[in-house]
């Protein structure tokens, strides 16, 4: 068995623009993605376009699982959705400053998702609400910051700060 070499940010971002697969990164190395069900996309979907129609008028963007947020030189992920509230994108193939990021969760991503992306996720600055929707369970576990840092909580609806937008599981269930 071959021991793979650590990557730079910077060569992973080279080798993801011409590779076939879709890959994460995670210090050092590149991980590729399954695909999603069914399922999963139509509540990617139908999360991306309840907040598309409250992002255009604060001029914020909502970008679904193709584009990539990168956490610094430590990570770079493709999240299910992701609001970007400010000034235009520092490149054209990743985020770095997101309000809101949604997962949703599936057997094969709910660890990854519950807990290495969560806490490079929980560490962005301009992070307001990690959602993680479980369409099986039929719930929200919701990551809200607060003046005291992140308040998890487990619910039917959601307040989004910077899109002021409400939002409940059956926006994000509805088939």
């Amino acid at each position: 068995m071959l021991a793979r070499k650590a990557l730079s940010v910077e060569r992973y971002l080279e080798e993801e623009a011409a590779s076939p697969v879709k890959r994460e990164f995670f210090r050092g190395f590149a991980y590729a993605m399954a695909g999603a069900s069914a399922l999963h996309n139509r509540v990617a979907l139908n999360l991306a376009a309840r907040f598309l129609e409250a992002a255009r008028p604060r001029g914020c963007r909502v970008y679904m699982s193709d584009m990539k947020l990168r956490i610094r030189d430590e990570a770079v992920y493709y999240p299910d959705v992701m609001v970007v509230c400010g000034e235009g994108p520092p490149h054209p193939y990743y985020e770095e400053a997101p309000c809101v990021l949604v997962e949703v969760l599936s057997p094969a991503t709910e660890a990854l998702d519950r807990r290495e992306k969560r806490a490079m996720y929980l560490s962005l600055e301009s992070l307001q609400v990690y959602l993680l929707v479980d369409p099986e369970r039929r719930r929200f576990t919701v990551y809200r910051r607060t003046p005291e840092g992140f308040v998890e909580e487990e619910s039917k609806e959601v307040y989004i700060p910077c899109l002021d937008l409400r939002l409940s599981l059956e926006d994000a269930l509805r088939l």
